[in-house]
């Protein structure tokens, strides 16, 4: 039995080592020269014109919410949708109120104006 795990215990081990030998190898071949370029900021190519610790919007950390709600969501539908023909009845009026919970959680969240960008 516990022979069939063996394949998977070589591959992460072999996965382990190899991640461990890359970084060591780049940690001491790698140059050392430390220069004003490289230890400085980068921000997409040009100066910082702000102070780091700048308050953002509320909504921007709502749509990346939101974006990971409705991600993680349609995620779900696959599985669902390769095992379709076995859930029968119930497995299609179960995802069918799933959908209904999230239209009415998209069309709530459009109202409140969480989707809106000024």
């Amino acid at each position: 039995m516990l022979a069939n795990y063996l394949p998977v215990l070589v591959f992460i081990l072999v996965g382990i080592f190899a991640g461990i030998l890359f970084v060591a190898l780049g940690w001491l071949l790698g140059p050392k020269r430390a220069y004003d370029e490289k230890t400085s900021p980068y921000e997409c190519g040009f100066e910082a014109f702000e102070d780091t610790r700048m308050k953002f919007d509320v909504r921007y950390y709502l749509v990346a919410i939101l974006f990971i709600l409705f991600d993680l969501e349609i995620a779900f539908m696959f599985p669902w949708a390769v095992v379709y023909k076995d859930l029968g009845v119930f497995g299609f009026w179960s995802m069918f109120v799933f959908l209904i919970i999230l239209t009415i959680g998209f069309v709530y969240e459009w109202k409140k104006g969480a989707l809106e960008w000024e």
